[in-house]
């Protein structure tokens, strides 16, 4: 009919051509992603029912499911926080539910014990805040095995070289029902994203902080207490090497902000040396404060500053109960902080010096207090 418009036979859908492919690129994520943790195990999780910190999030999860049982008549489907032992700390003894495995080649079980998780051999490790984390290096695995630390798995590289912390750590853990993976050395390059892991990774649990007050009574216990604070160190290595050096100087313990500062990852163990399994930690929610707490206690604070009015070698206060407070690596100690100590020590260095490290300024001090202490 002249002027209609219709076609019957024009093309109603669009011409596409074959999808493209992504190349592979999308590949890892079919990947397994190794053993998911029970639902009363993740701190994210509504069902969580670990004695760790309760995230907030997690806490308005549980809050949330609460009202809206109780508004439809039914019980809360929710965890209860506190009743699953999920931290670890000192003289923890054994983790609950670990037993031996078999390696990650099939090899057989080791003293006969029903399998363990099954884990994906070169998964990088990658946890969250709250997750697991691979502790590195035969000294801080020994050290941490020795401290009864408790672990859900001992990662061990094939053709290792066989020393006797080798044979310590592999006994240890058998002992203690730690299942022990076997798996290439590539594998563990992956896992650790090519971090110094000398052949042992060891999985422990989020580190477990100690209170605060418990932290300072301990130490006023001992004839002569030593504490560390640390204002704003970010790198981990550096919280390691702090720790250290107190356990190498008969400190008492460090304390530390919860928030914009390094915690105890499983860098600061490796750099530790296996030190922060015999050194109490603890964080702190103002460092200002609790300070000022520790000089209600008795303690005298000496802040280290290029600065300072007072030469180190000329540091009195050293024979009685202290607190070395350790400024950040790029702004050292924070206005507050240093207004709140007693003194302001400085290290005598050459002229063309400008600053050590923040590690090595504490290990410096601690050496000069220890040194006064012993002479009296």
């Amino acid at each position: 009919m002249a002027g209609n418009s219709f076609n019957a036979s024009k093309r109603t859908t669009s011409k596409k051509g074959a999808v493209g492919g992504s190349g592979g690129k999308n590949r890892s994520g079919l990947k397994g992603r190794g053993k998911t943790l029970p639902a009363d195990e993740r701190p994210w999780h509504k069902g969580y029912s670990g004695t760790e910190k309760l995230p907030e999030k997690t806490a308005r999860k549980q809050d949330k499911e609460r009202r809206a049982a109780a508004a439809e008549g039914r019980a809360p489907k929710v965890g209860q926080p506190g009743t699953k032992d999920t931290t670890w700390g000192r003289g923890g003894g054994r983790a609950p539910g670990i037993t031996r495995t078999q390696t990650a080649r099939g090899a057989g079980v080791r003293g006969g014990g029903p399998r363990g998780p099954r884990v994906a051999p070169g998964r990088r490790s990658n946890p969250t805040k709250e997750g697991p984390e691979l502790l590195l290096g035969r000294n801080p695995v020994v050290e941490a095995l020795r401290a009864l630390v408790p672990a859900t798995a001992l990662y061990v590289a094939q053709g290792i070289d066989i020393d006797d912390r080798v044979t310590e750590i592999v006994r240890t853990a058998g002992d203690r029902g730690i299942p022990i993976l076997e798996i290439s050395r590539n594998e563990l390059d992956r896992m650790t994203g090519g971090v110094l892991h000398q052949g042992i990774g060891l999985q422990v649990p989020p580190f477990a902080y100690e209170d605060f007050d418990d932290l300072v009574n301990a130490a006023l216990e001992q004839t002569a207490p030593l504490l560390v604070a640390l204002d704003g160190i970010t790198d981990p290595r550096n919280v390691g090497a702090v720790i250290r050096s107190v356990a190498a100087f008969g400190g008492h313990g460090v304390f530390m902000t919860e928030r914009r500062a390094a915690g105890i990852t499983a860098t600061a163990w490796r750099t530790s040396a296996g030190a922060a399994a015999r050194v109490p930690v603890s964080q702190v929610v103002n460092l200002t404060r609790a300070i000022k707490a520790a000089q209600k206690a008795g303690f005298t604070a000496i802040g280290l500053d290029a600065d300072g009015e007072t030469g180190l070698y000329e540091l009195e206060a050293a024979v009685g109960p202290l607190i070395v407070v350790v400024g950040s690596e790029g702004r050292g100690l924070s206005r507050l902080v240093g207004e709140t100590c007693d003194l302001r020590v400085s290290i005598p260095m050459a002229s063309d010096v400008e600053s050590l490290n923040a590690s090595v300024a504490a290990a410096v001090t601690l050496a000069e207090v220890s040194r006064r202490r012993v002479q009296g």
